[in-house]
């Protein structure tokens, strides 16, 4: 029997919402082992002056869990 643990993050990025999500999966998996998906959960930008100045992914991080 296995157990999974997710966590939230926000990844940002200025070109996209696929380089925010990657962003973010690169941070967890600097200190998180066994990560077995990403759900993403929603979409958010960040606007100065009228314009898209980063894009935001909140992401769930799935990983295994050793007890």
């Amino acid at each position: 029997m296995s157990v999974v643990k997710v966590i939230e993050l926000i990844g940002e990025s200025p070109d996209s919402w696929e380089n925010a999500c990657k962003n973010a999966l690169a941070v967890a998996a600097k200190s998180v082992r066994g990560i077995v998906g990403i759900d993403v959960d929603h979409f958010t930008c960040k606007v100065d002056d009228n314009k898209v100045v980063a894009f935001r992914a909140n992401i769930k991080v799935a990983f295994k869990y050793d007890a």
